[in-house]
C-alpha cells in the first residue's frame, strides 16, 4: 500500500529506527538509509529545517515529536536538504501506531512534495509585488501629472473670467468666451478625474456626509453638465417625485457620480437625441435613472463598463471619448455612499438606462439644513498672491482688483514673508509648489511672524491629495483650494472671511 501511494512515506518502530521506507521516499531523500546502520536508521538523521530556516535536530523532528508526544502531525511544512544541497518543500503526516493493548508500536510518515507549489507561490508573490509597485508608480505619476496640467489650467480659467468681462455687450466675443470654457472646464473635468481615481485605487478618498436633498444634488448635476447636453442639441427630461428624499452624502460626489452619467449619456447619443433623468423612492433607498437613446451597450459589454479604462467606443467617431474611468469613478463613489449602480441596454443602437441606489437618511431634514447661500461678491481686503507661476498669479491679481480688492503679488517665499511686515495683508493666497521656501514651509515661517498669527491664510495648488491637505493642516494653512480654483467658490470664501472679520 505504501510503494503505491503517489508521495514519499516511511515507517519506523517505537524507538524510531526506520523499518521500511517506499521509493518515492528514496527520491526525496536523494539516497537510501543505512538500514545497517543504527545512526543512519534513525528517523531524524536526515538534514531537515522548518521553512522558516531553522535547522531541526534528529531528536525534534517530526517523527520523533510523533512518538515521544504519542500524537499525530498532520500538514507540518518542513525542509529537507537533500547530500546533493538540493531542497524540496514538504508536507510531512506523522501518525503513531498502537496495537491492542494500546502499547506504542511505531509509526508511519506521509511527505508530500510541495516545491513546485512553493516555488509558483513564490513567483505569485513576486509578481504582486511588481504590481503594487507599478500600481503605486502609476498612483504617482496619474497625481504628479495631474498637479502639472492644473498648472497652466489656473491662468488660462483666469484669463476666461477676464474675458467674460470684456466681453460684455459683444456677442461675438462672449460666443468665443463660451467656446472656450466648454474646452477648458472638459479638461478640468478630465484631470479631476485622473486625481479621483488615484486617490480611489488607493482608498484614499474620504467623504464629507451631510443631509441633503436629493432634488437639489440633481439640479447642481444637471447644471454642471448642461454645456456637453446642449452642445449635442439634446432633449433633456427631468423628473423628480414631489417627496423630499433625504439623503446623508457627500453633496460634492453624488454630484459628480450624476453629473459624469448625464455626460456619458450626451457623449454617447447622436446629436438630437433623448435623455431622461428621473428619481424615486423604493422603500428606504433613493433610485435614480439616467436613460438615453444612444448608441447602446453590447451584451459582452456590459459586464465590463464600469472596469477601470473601459471605453464603450473606441472609434474616432467621439470627439471626446474620454479616458475610461468616468464609470470606474461613479461605481466607486456609490459604494463608498453605500449604494449599488447598474448598466443596462438591449444592445447596440438600443440605448442604455444606469440606474443608482442609495440608502436614505434615518433621520428628516430641517428646511434650514440645505438653504443655499446668495452670490456673494470680493470685499475691500488686503490680500497678497504668492506663485512663482507669473500668468496664474497675474491673472488671478487682476480679477480681484477687478472686483475691488487691494492686492499685492511676489513671487517667492521671502519676498512673501517682507510683504506680511510692510505690506500688512488680511488673506494670503499662496502656492505650494515654489522652489526653494515651498508653501508649507512660507505658512510656517508666516505664523511664527508677527502679524500672521491672525492673517488667513489659503492654499491655491496644484497638489490636491488627501495628504497634500494634512500638511496643509499641519503647517497652519486654514484652507486648501485646488487649481484651477473655481472663481464663484473664491469669491464666496473671500466673503464670507470679510464677514466674519466684520462680526
Amino acid at each position: 500500500m505504501l510503494e503505491a501511494l503517489p508521495a514519499a512515506a516511511y515507517t519506523c518502530d517505537a524507538q524510531g529506527f526506520i523499518t521500511y521506507y517506499n521509493r518515492r521516499a528514496v527520491l526525496a531523500w536523494g539516497r537510501e538509509p543505512k538500514l545497517n546502520d543504527p545512526e543512519d536508521r534513525y528517523c531524524g538523521s536526515f538534514r531537515m529545517s522548518s521553512v522558516d530556516g531553522q535547522w531541526v535536530p534528529h531528536d525534534q523532528c517530526w517523527m520523533a515529536r510523533c512518538l515521544r508526544e504519542r500524537r499525530a502531525f498532520d500538514g507540518d511544512e518542513i525542509v529537507v536538504e537533500r547530500p546533493d544541497g538540493t531542497r524540496l518543500v514538504v508536507l510531512a503526516h506523522a501518525i503513531p501506531l498502537f496495537d491492542d493493548a494500546g502499547e506504542l508500536t511505531g509509526a508511519v510518515n506521509v511527505v508530500v512534495d510541495i516545491t513546485d507549489r512553493k516555488r509558483t507561490e513564490q513567483r505569485l508573490q513576486e509578481r504582486e509585488r511588481e504590481l503594487a509597485e507599478t500600481s503605486r508608480r502609476k498612483d504617482e505619476f496619474l497625481a504628479t501629472l495631474a498637479h502639472e496640467l492644473r498648472n497652466p489650467l489656473a491662468p488660462i480659467r483666469n484669463s476666461l473670467h477676464l474675458l467674460r468681462l470684456a466681453a460684455a455687450g459683444n456677442g461675438g466675443l462672449a460666443q468665443v468666451h463660451e467656446m472656450i470654457e466648454r474646452q477648458v472646464n472638459h479638461m478640468i473635468r478630465l484631470v479631476d478625474d485622473l486625481m479621483d481615481v488615484s486617490r480611489i485605487t488607493r482608498d484614499l478618498i474620504e467623504l464629507r456626509r451631510e443631509p441633503i436633498a436629493l432634488a437639489d444634488v440633481i439640479n447642481a448635476a444637471v447644471e454642471t453638465a448642461r454645456p456637453i447636453v446642449e452642445s449635442g442639441n439634446h432633449e433633456l427630461t427631468v423628473s423628480v417625485p414631489s417627496e423630499s428624499l433625504i439623503l446623508e452624502a457627500d453633496p460634492v460626489r453624488l454630484t459628480q457620480v450624476l453629473a459624469n452619467l448625464l455626460n456619458n449619456a450626451a457623449k454617447y447619443t447622436e446629436p438630437g437625441g433623448q435623455i431622461w433623468l428621473s428619481a424615486r423612492r423604493e422603500e428606504s433607498r433613493a433610485v435614480v435613472s439616467v436613460r438615453d437613446t444612444g448608441v447602446g451597450i453590447p451584451s459582452t459589454m456590459l459586464p465590463k463598463v464600469f472596469d477601470l479604462f473601459t471605453q464603450l467606443d473606441r472609434t474616432y467617431s467621439r470627439e471626446q471619448g474620454g479616458l475610461g474611468i468616468g464609470l470606474t469613478l461613479v461605481k466607486r463613489l456609490v459604494e463608498l455612499h453605500g449604494g449599488e449602480v447598474e448598466a443596462y441596454s438591449q444592445g447596440p443602437g438600443q440605448g442604455s438606462e444606469f440606474v443608482v441606489r442609495l440608502p436614505l437618511a434615518s433621520m428628516p431634514l430641517t428646511a434650514e439644513a440645505w438653504a443655499t447661500t446668495t452670490a456673494a461678491t470680493v470685499p475691500q481686503q488686503r490680500i497678497l498672491v504668492v506663485d512663482d507661476n507669473r500668468d496664474a498669479a497675474d491673472s488671478l491679481g487682476m480679477l480681484l482688483r477687478f472686483q475691488g480688492a487691494d492686492v499685492h503679488i511676489v513671487d517667492h517665499g521671502a519676498a512673501a514673508l517682507e510683504a506680511l511686515t510692510t505690506y500688512g495683508p488680511s488673506v494670503v493666497l499662496l502656492d505650494i509648489g515654489m522652489p526653494g521656501m515651498d508653501g508649507y514651509e512660507l505658512a510656517r515661517r508666516m505664523r511664527q511672524q508677527r502679524g500672521g498669527e491672525d492673517v488667513t491664510l489659503i492654499a491655491l495648488t496644484g497638489w490636491g491629495q488627501e495628504q497634500d491637505r494634512r500638511l496643509s493642516k499641519e503647517a497652519g494653512i486654514d484652507y486648501h483650494l485646488i487649481k484651477p480654483v473655481d472663481w464663484e467658490s473664491l469669491v464666496s470664501l473671500l466673503a464670507s472671511l470679510s464677514r466674519a472679520k466684520g462680526s
